[in-house]
């Protein structure tokens, strides 16, 4: 299990607001999530984050 302070703060507020999204990253393999969040780090905008949380398939 991830710790939740390993999560950037948007990346949660995202994941709150597309449940299908949390669903799948929550089923990840930790070497996936771990991928995801370190793209989540990287991300400059909300738009960006949005994006990313919706393409989580």
């Amino acid at each position: 299990m991830i710790n939740n302070e390993e999560l950037p703060i948007g990346f949660t507020m995202e994941l709150a607001r597309h449940s299908d999204a949390l669903i799948r990253f929550s089923n990840m393999e930790k070497n996936e999530q771990q991928s995801i969040i370190n793209q989540a780090r990287e991300v400059k905008s909300r738009s960006e984050m949005r994006h990313l949380v919706e393409s989580i398939k």
